[in-house]
């Protein structure tokens, strides 16, 4: 079942001890709109997999962080949120895998929930039962004519 959230309120994620963001609802139009981030749309296609998800959780980050507390210069002092720091926030690996884990991965689970028929947990064939009992010998090969 879908759970429909109808409240499209921001949210605030807490990523690290305190680290925190507000951040807009995960909707098709915002991911919609990271999939358009020019950064992705220019990637040569030799690109590997873990920088290309990088570079996606940084568009869709861009675009989806509204405010954030925590996060300061070189001196300690606030930094309001800007393009720039949230690139360099996700480039501290568990801050890029907590945003992962908690604001991305939402909209990859709800994605895997639509298949009634989804893979057993360990594996496609893990759950299957036999229909047929086993084959004594292999069938010989038919004569050609």
């Amino acid at each position: 079942m879908i759970r429909l959230n109808l409240n499209a309120a921001p949210e605030w994620l807490s990523l690290a001890p305190g680290l925190r963001l507000q951040v807009a609802p995960l909707t098709t139009a915002l991911m919609a709109s990271a999939r358009a981030d020019p950064a992705i749309e220019t990637l040569p296609e030799n690109t590997s997999q873990e920088e290309m998800a990088l570079i996606m959780a940084k568009a869709v980050a861009r675009r989806a962080v509204l405010d954030w507390e925590g996060i300061g210069d070189d001196a300690g002092d606030a930094i309001p949120v800007s393009p720039e720091g949230i690139d360099a926030l996700l480039d501290i690996w568990p801050v890029f895998e907590a945003f992962q884990t908690q604001y991305v991965a939402r909209g990859l689970i709800l994605d895997a929930e639509k298949n009634g028929s989804a893979p057993s947990p360990t594996g496609p064939s893990a759950g299957a039962i036999d229909t047929a009992p086993p084959v004594p010998a292999p069938a010989p090969t038919a004569r050609r004519g």
